[in-house]
């Protein structure tokens, strides 16, 4: 799998936002924040299943920060190669939020989408590949449009570059 680092930074940049926010909230702000530092880590080392089953937990109790959590679980998601579930977990949030936020989850979208795109190509399945590549190509490209300071040194650029060349010879 190719997860651009750009989407590790705007999430580890939303996490940081995550952790100084949850000041003067309701969710029992130090336990809360322990058990999301111990989610984290656990994305963060690899431990993908451990990392979804506490970010599953933490998002029952976040209250307002429940969107950005379910971001970081569709990541959790994609990291670990479940890039159906986390299409449809960041199709939802991108559905549900505006700017920074929906752009957030459309790299997401864009990513899971474009990796069922390959996975569908490598088994031959072109018409199948090249809806979820379109999907992927529009999703990236509005996060572009919209926030080009998201992807700083040009990962998502690529991606869209790969997808449209893909998708030409398709």
């Amino acid at each position: 799998m190719q997860v651009f680092p750009m989407a590790r930074a705007g999430l580890t940049g939303l996490a940081l936002l995550f952790v100084a926010s949850c000041e003067g909230i309701g969710v029992g702000h130090s336990n809360f924040q322990v058990k999301y530092a111990v989610a984290r880590d656990a994305l963060e080392n690899g431990n993908y299943e451990a990392a979804k089953r506490h970010y599953m937990k933490l998002v029952t109790e976040a209250g307002p920060l429940a969107h950005r959590l379910q971001l970081e679980y569709a990541h959790a998601e994609l990291r670990s190669g479940d890039f159906g579930r986390a299409a449809a977990i960041s199709s939802s949030l991108a559905n549900s939020q505006t700017g920074d936020a929906r752009s957030a989850a459309l790299a997401v979208y864009g990513t899971a989408q474009h990796e069922l795109g390959l996975e569908l190509l490598s088994q031959g399945q072109k018409s199948a590949a090249k809806t979820h590549l379109t999907s992927a190509q529009k999703a990236l490209s509005e996060v572009l449009k919209s926030n080009p300071e998201m992807d700083p040194i040009g990962s998502l650029d690529s991606r869209v570059s790969s997808i449209q060349a893909r998708l030409k010879s398709l």
